[in-house]
């Protein structure tokens, strides 16, 4: 494209040739020109507006005003509404764990209200040198992602220490650490003695408790019963499969109130005393027996002496 100058103060005329890259870089100044004036027209436009008294410009700018509000209160609101959900995650969460902290306090022997779950714990300290900030809506959210997940780790936790103290509470409750029968006292203790009816040294494989013609014999342990009849020896006798290659056997009662195959609890009434089978007065014979062989009641009950 060839552009010819003609003017008086030029002796001759003169030819500009502008080709492609000329054309398009005069373009490019064109639009630059044309953006740049739009800018400064809508900044005049602006300024002219919050200082004049024109009605419809002034509702051009509130307007404005107003969709830019709503786009920051909706996204605050969607920050907030993010926060509490997160938050409720959390309460959720703590009542879970307080569950699971009262549960375990039964368990180990402790009462609740002793460990106050429900009370916020003591707090304080002097106010710090290093200089204090306000968080940012950023550094809450990841606070609020950390403690979450440190919640998550803390209930697995405590729930598998729940299970593994509920399987050896339930273990101890196999195992006959109570007394059958209430108040009494022995007669004859577990080992060598002097056979009553004989007068010879044999071996004692239990202990004997006196007590009252119908006192309530219990249960040392929960278990099943595996034997529930009359013995030539030991009498009415009844016997207490624990699990773990344990049974206990309640000799010499009065008067049976299980039967063979009955699930029985710790502490649950089984028989009454007497003085059946092979025996010199009314009395409880007991006997611990672990893989088929009698064992010292005293190392698993709390007895006198």
């Amino acid at each position: 494209m060839n552009i010819i100058l003609v003017s008086g103060r030029l002796t001759r005329a003169r030819t500009i040739t502008l080709d492609w890259p000329h054309l398009a870089l005069l373009g490019f100044g064109a639009i630059l020109s044309v953006f740049v004036l739009a800018a400064m027209l809508h900044y005049l436009a602006v300024r002219f507006a919050a200082s004049s008294d024109v009605p419809y410009l002034h509702t051009l700018l509130l307007s404005a005003q107003q969709r830019q509000d709503e786009k920051t209160q909706s996204y605050l609101r969607e920050n907030l509404n993010a926060l509490a959900v997160k938050v409720g995650e959390m309460q959720a969460q703590l009542m879970r764990l307080d569950t699971i902290g009262e549960r375990l306090a039964k368990i180990a022997g402790f009462k609740p209200q002793d460990l106050m779950f429900g009370e916020l714990p003591g707090r304080g300290g002097a106010p710090s040198m290093m200089p204090q900030y306000d968080l940012s809506l950023g550094e809450l959210t990841r606070q609020l992602e950390w403690l979450t997940r440190r919640l998550d780790d803390r209930g697995d936790m405590l729930g598998v220490l729940e299970s593994s103290l509920t399987l050896d509470n339930a273990k101890k409750k196999l195992v006959p650490t109570m007394l059958p029968v209430q108040g009494g006292w022995y007669s004859s203790n577990f080992g060598w003695r002097i056979d009553p009816f004989n007068g010879q040294r044999a071996y004692h494989e239990g202990i004997d408790v006196i007590a009252e013609q119908g006192t309530a014999v219990y249960a040392a342990a929960g278990g099943v019963v595996v034997y529930a009849d009359f013995h030539p020896q030991y009498g009415n006798m009844i016997e207490i499969d624990h699990g773990n290659d344990l049974i206990t056997r309640y000799a010499h009662a009065s008067k049976r109130l299980v039967k063979l195959g009955d699930l029985v609890l710790r502490g649950g009434k089984i028989a009454e005393v007497g003085s059946t089978g092979r025996a010199t007065g009314t009395h409880l014979h007991f006997e611990v027996r672990q893989r088929g062989a009698p064992v010292n009641p005293s190392q698993f009950l709390r007895l006198p002496g």
